[in-house]
Order: C-alpha cells, then sequence, then structure tokens
C-alpha cells in the first residue's frame, strides 16, 4: 500500500508496525493539551498538533497520508477534491472499521449507506422541514427562558461570574428532549445524561489501539458501557411504545421529532404495502439516538465559541445586540424575525469557520477509485480537513486567524472566492447535516433571547484552551461575566 500512494506522488509517513502512527497522535496530542493558550494564538496546533506536523513535512495544501493502525489516512486539503467526495456518497462512504464500540453511542442515518441510507433519509426529511420546525420554535423558546431566569438570579446584584458552557450544554439537552420527546423530556433528560456518559468511554476507547475481540471481555468500561446502551434502549423503547399505543387508539401524532418520525414512517410503510420499506423500532431507537448526542453537542459548542468571541469583540456584540431590538424589540422571537437577521447571520458563520463543530470529516473506499488524478488502493481511509481549510490565508486572506463576520456579508459563496467547498461546517452534498436548519434556528433564537437582557465580557478567570472530545469545545468551561441590562 505504501509502494502503490508513493506511486501516485504522495508522500506519507513510514509504515510503523502494527500500531502506524496513533500512538504519536495520541501522544502529541495530550501533551498539547496539558498547556493553555493566548487569546490570539492559532487554536490549529493545540487541537491538532500531530496533523499539523505532518503539513510542515509534507507541504501547505498537498494531500499526504498517514497510518491508522495498518491502514492508509489519506488527509485531503484541496477544495476540489472535498467536492468531489461530498458528492458522491456512495462511492466515497462513511469511515466505518476502528473501534466497535463507538456504535454504542449512535447510529442511525450517520451510519447507514446506499438504499438504506435513502430510506432513513426519507423518513426522517418531514421532521426537519422549515414548516415542522416553526411548530419547535415555542419549545426552543421554554428552554431558554429556563436558562435566562437562572441567569438573572445570579446578576441580582448586576454583575456575576457564570461559566456559561454547563448552562449552554443543559439549554440544547433541554431542546433536544422537549423537541424529540414532547411531553416525555422529563424521560429524555435521564437518557441526555446516559448518553453524555457513554460519550467520555468512547473517547477513551477511540484513543488506544482495538484489539480484535477485546470489546467481548468483561473489563469495568465493557460493562458499564453495555449497561448504559441497554438502559438508552430500554428508556426510548419506552417512550415509542406508548407513542405507537396512543397513535393505535386515534390520537393524533405529536408535532415533536418522535411523532413526526413515527408518523412519516407508519405512512410509508402504509404506501409501499410491506414493512420492508419502513423502519424497525431498533432503527427508530438508534435515530433517536442521533437526535440527542448531534443535536446537543454541536449546538452548545456553537453557542460557547459565539459568546467567547463576542466577550471578546464587544463591537460585534452591540453591533447583534442593536439588531436583534430593531428586528423585535420587546417582542417574543417568531421564525420570520429570526430569518431578518443579517448581522447574527454573519456572526454564526464565522464562530463556525474559527470554531467548526467537528475539526474534520472521514470517509472511506472499498474498491480502488480514482479521486483528482489519484488513484487510492480499497479500504484506503480519507479524511477531509475542515479546519485545514477553514484557516487557510490563501482562500481566506491575511486576516484568516482573526474574527471578522463581515467577511460573510454577501454569503458564503462570496466569502470563499467562489471555492464554496473550504467552507463545510455542516458538511455537504447529499448527506449534508440534516439538522442544520434547527441548530440554526436555535442558536439565533438563544442568541437573541441573551443579548436582551445581558451583556458579558470574558471574566479574568477564563482560560483559552480549546479541544476536542468527539466535538470541539473550551477544555476548563466559559468563564464570562454577566451584566444584566
Amino acid at each position: 500500500m505504501d509502494k502503490f500512494l508513493r506511486k501516485q506522488g504522495l508522500n506519507g509517513n513510514r509504515y510503523k508496525f502494527l500500531f502506524g502512527d496513533m500512538k504519536d497522535m495520541v501522544q502529541m496530542t495530550a501533551d498539547a493539551k496539558l498547556k493553555p493558550i493566548n487569546l490570539t494564538d492559532d487554536i490549529a496546533p493545540r487541537i491538532m498538533p500531530f496533523i499539523l506536523n505532518a503539513v510542515k513535512t509534507y507541504g501547505k495544501g498537498k494531500n499526504f497520508y498517514t497510518w491508522m493502525g495498518p491502514r492508509p489516512l489519506v488527509h485531503i486539503t484541496e477544495p476540489a477534491l472535498v467536492r468531489e467526495i461530498l458528492a458522491d456518497h456512495n462511492k466515497f462512504q462513511k469511515a466505518k472499521g476502528g473501534n466497535p464500540l463507538a456504535k454504542l453511542l449512535a447510529r442511525g442515518l450517520i451510519d447507514v449507506e446506499a438504499d438504506q441510507w435513502e430510506k432513513h433519509r426519507k423518513i426522517i426529511n418531514p421532521a426537519f422541514h422549515v414548516e415542522k420546525l416553526k411548530l419547535m420554535v415555542p419549545a426552543f423558546y421554554i428552554s431558554c427562558s429556563e436558562m435566562i431566569n437562572k441567569w438573572e438570579e445570579l446578576t441580582k446584584e448586576r454583575s456575576c461570574e457564570v461559566d456559561v458552557y454547563p448552562y449552554l450544554q443543559t439549554l440544547t439537552s433541554d431542546v433536544i428532549s422537549r423537541t424529540a420527546f414532547g411531553s416525555s423530556y422529563e424521560e429524555g433528560r435521564k437518557i441526555f445524561e446516559l448518553q453524555k456518559e457513554q460519550a467520555t468511554y468512547i473517547i477513551k476507547a477511540l484513543e488506544s489501539m482495538y484489539i480484535p475481540g477485546s470489546r467481548f471481555l468483561p473489563t469495568k468500561s465493557n460493562r458499564r458501557m453495555k449497561e448504559i446502551a441497554r438502559e438508552v434502549k430500554a428508556s426510548i423503547n419506552e417512550i415509542i411504545n406508548k407513542r405507537v399505543t396512543a397513535m393505535k387508539a386515534g390520537e393524533s401524532s405529536s408535532d415533536d421529532l418522535l411523532g413526526i418520525l413515527l408518523d412519516s414512517n407508519y405512512k410509508e410503510i402504509k404506501q409501499q404495502g410491506n414493512t420492508n420499506f419502513g423502519l424497525s423500532n431498533e432503527e427508530v431507537i438508534e435515530e433517536c439516538k442521533l437526535f440527542y448526542f448531534a443535536g446537543q453537542e454541536t449546538t452548545a459548542n456553537l453557542l460557547v465559541w459565539t459568546m467567547i468571541l463576542l466577550a471578546q469583540h464587544i463591537n460585534w456584540q452591540d453591533r447583534a445586540r442593536d439588531e436583534v431590538l430593531k428586528v423585535f424589540g420587546e417582542r417574543k422571537p417568531d421564525v420570520d424575525g429570526l430569518s431578518h437577521l443579517k448581522i447574527i447571520n454573519m456572526i454564526l458563520h464565522e464562530v463556525l469557520r474559527l470554531y467548526p463543530a467537528g475539526i474534520g470529516m472521514g470517509r472511506m473506499i472499498h474498491k480502488e477509485t480514482t479521486l483528482g488524478n489519484i488513484t487510492l488502493p480499497a479500504g484506503s481511509f480519507l479524511q477531509l480537513h475542515m479546519m485545514l481549510l477553514h484557516h487557510d490565508s490563501d482562500i481566506w486572506g491575511n486576516d484568516v486567524k482573526e474574527f471578522n463576520p463581515e467577511r460573510f456579508a454577501e454569503g458564503v459563496s462570496k466569502a470563499t472566492k467562489g471555492q464554496a467547498s473550504s467552507y463545510f461546517p455542516f458538511g455537504g452534498g447529499p448527506r449534508i447535516c440534516i439538522g442544520q436548519n434547527f441548530a440554526m434556528l436555535e442558536a439565533k433564537l438563544a442568541l437573541v433571547m441573551i443579548l436582551r437582557c445581558f451583556s458579558f465580557e470574558l471574566s479574568p478567570s477564563y482560560t483559552h484552551a480549546p479541544h476536542t472530545i468527539i466535538t470541539l469545545q473550551p477544555q476548563f468551561g466559559a468563564q464570562l461575566t454577566l451584566h444584566k441590562l
């Protein structure tokens, strides 16, 4: 494989027996996490030191490869090749392999391929139509109000230091619980806590070399992970069964994600006259687990980095607040008004450029495949480098490391100088994130409500330390000084 890749003109690390580059990668990442950075420092060396080292070795803008155990991982840093990969999801499939324990967190739409993916997407799509999202805004509003009330309690003396990160995580888990399970949202909360615990176990598992069969060993963490998986499955199953019983009794299905999903599934089976065209109970459970993890984690991180950046750039915070007051005044935010928030939209795009939820995106090929002018051997993994492209001065200009929402004033295409595939915080092509509009709507509404009630700046106790636990988050929280308006 090494010879094959070098023949294609690719450069890469020499293969090291069994582990490849994994030991070096884990060690360099662990070392980088030991010390925080300054606010003006480039965040990439702290988050992906091993990859940046390889970029320096093989040249910026060049595609190169490293080794994940005995398999090559080809790093893609050219926008044209990113576009080609994202456009063909049959040829370039989601990266599988690695540690099978990762599947305990969630499978669902993110994990299926080909015809299965078409079926899942078709059934899930109605839950994310704009008309359905409008119906979820009241649930967003209730969850945001609860968080704002807690902050108002803390700021009775006008100002107070608050680590906003746990509050934002609670907000987004509440939103998912309410919008996914409606009236059963208290039960939904329990599921969320378990999923969060599961994620920490999975990260540990992913950072070590997987030995085939080791997931069956009765270790403490293996036992706990399987126990969590059983509890989550049982809880979601109970909620689904209650809902199905109610639907059979003639009650109309709810406008929450589960209700829409079950309704869409039922219609598909009825229309095709065959249960094979629908999702099984097991598959519905996996989709619910995925709503949880993907929906909560990504939006909480988008909001926390937005608040951290607006706390540093008070001029943009003021501009955003002026826009909010102009569009809404004191009235309750609605979907129509949220769609008119141009400055907030620019700010969120810039935050997603600087701090994307995922720093890269994996794909794999099952047979020998040509990509651009490279031929790749079957079984190759590909890594599409979102953060490297989002932080590339050739695309974004010399102020690439600076927070400048103005660059998105005329949309993404203008900001990327026509290379739209160099900006893909939600992925792209047919498999673009189905929850993109949901996340953006929730983030806008939360920002509107926060900006109307508080101004904020960084607290002296804030430590700047971005790191990844599946998603990009602040390692030591987000301590801000909130001022009640």
